[in-house]
Order: structure tokens, then sequence, then C-alpha cells
């Protein structure tokens, strides 16, 4: 009996542990939100973050869709012309510090999709990909 009350006393003090925590988070939390609204009151600038972008030559005849993939979520940035150039900017929820994207290039009117190979990103950086000539 006596080891089951230590028991109980034990999950009694995780409990008021627990209890503090969140209180002490919740302390914390609501000067934080008050900061955030002086922030867009305009008091201090927000810093925005560099854009990340791919650059895009095709080299080919044929127009092509472009899209980048990550973790499985392919999200299409555009279509670049046949013989052009082109540069699309990597959405900023994509970028989280050393990102692993790949990209997919959809040749429209051909039925093959090539995929990059897995290309480390950071925020603000240039990818270059070159489609060849078909």
């Amino acid at each position: 009996m006596f080891g089951s009350a230590s028991i109980g006393v034990s999950g009694t003090r995780r409990i008021h542990r627990i209890g503090i925590l969140l209180a002490a988070a919740l302390l914390f939390a609501v000067p934080g939100c008050a900061s955030s609204k002086n922030a867009e009151a305009g008091s201090k600038p927000v810093a925005e973050r560099e854009p990340t972008t791919v650059r895009v030559e095709n080299r080919s005849f044929l127009d092509h869709n472009v899209f980048v993939l990550r973790g499985g979520q392919r999200i299409r940035l555009g279509m670049v012309t046949g013989n052009s150039t082109r540069t699309f900017t990597i959405p900023a929820n994509l970028i989280f510090g050393i990102s692993a994207l790949q990209f997919i290039v959809d040749p429209i009117g051909a039925s093959r999709q090539p995929v990059s190979n897995e290309v480390r990103v950071s925020e603000g950086d240039e990818v270059q990909l070159i489609i060849p000539p078909s």
C-alpha cells in the first residue's frame, strides 16, 4: 500500500509541474501577442525573407511546366517556353533552413516528366536548372 501511495503523490507533483509550466507559458505568450500588435501598428518594421529562386534555361523547343517537389508535395511554379529562360520564386513556406528540393519539368505535348536530383537550398539561394535540347 505504501508503494502505491508514493506513486500517487509523485503523479500529483507531475500535474502541478505541468500546471505551473502551462501558467508560465501563458504569461510569456500574452506579452508576445502585445508586441506583435505593436509591430503591425508600425512601431517596428518586420524583416522580410530573401526570395529563393530557380532560374530555368529551356534549351528545348517544347514548352515546359516547372514544379518544385518537397516531401511528396508538388507545387507548380509556372511555365517556361521553348528556347527561353525564366526565373521563378520558390514559395517561402517550402524553405526551412537548409531544405532538400527536387524539380520536375513536364514538357507540354510529351509523355515524359524528368525529375532533378535532390538539391539542398537555403533562403536567398538561386538554383539553376537547364533543360537540354530534345
